[in-house]
């Protein structure tokens, strides 16, 4: 699958959709078909904070259990509770209906750290190997 192109990405895999100052976060297509089927999620508390580039979350799935990286700091706003209720959500829908948390972006700056969907599947497609 392509990258959608109106997306951001890490090299630990998440997506990351910026609509003013605030950003969602998300497991790519790349991350759930390497996980399997996916069995549970962990997701931080609305108003807690995340630093970018390290874990705010747990994805397991009936392979391996995984840490889920900020891309970018700021302060929960929402998390996708219908997701944590449905972990294989992120199986279905990775990029619409398995969002998984929301922020209020503290420093927009951090974004030009981020890949453009061209990059990443370049980037998904050298990691597969």
């Amino acid at each position: 699958m392509t990258a959608p192109r109106d997306l951001k990405y890490t090299k630990s895999h998440e997506w990351v959709r910026i609509d003013g100052d605030i950003a969602t976060f998300g497991l790519t297509d790349h991350a759930q078909s390497e996980l399997g089927d996916i069995t549970y999620l962990e997701l931080p508390e609305v108003g807690g904070a995340v630093t970018q580039a390290e874990p705010f979350g747990v994805v397991e799935s009936v392979k391996a259990a995984s840490d889920i990286y900020a891309p970018l700091d700021g302060e929960v706003v929402e998390i996708n509770s219908t997701a944590v209720d449905a972990p294989d959500l992120v199986n279905k829908s990775p990029y619409d209906d398995a969002w998984l948390v929301k922020i209020r972006i503290a420093d927009p700056a951090q974004a030009s750290n981020l890949m453009d969907p061209d990059t990443y599947d370049q980037f998904a497609e050298e990691s597969a190997h």
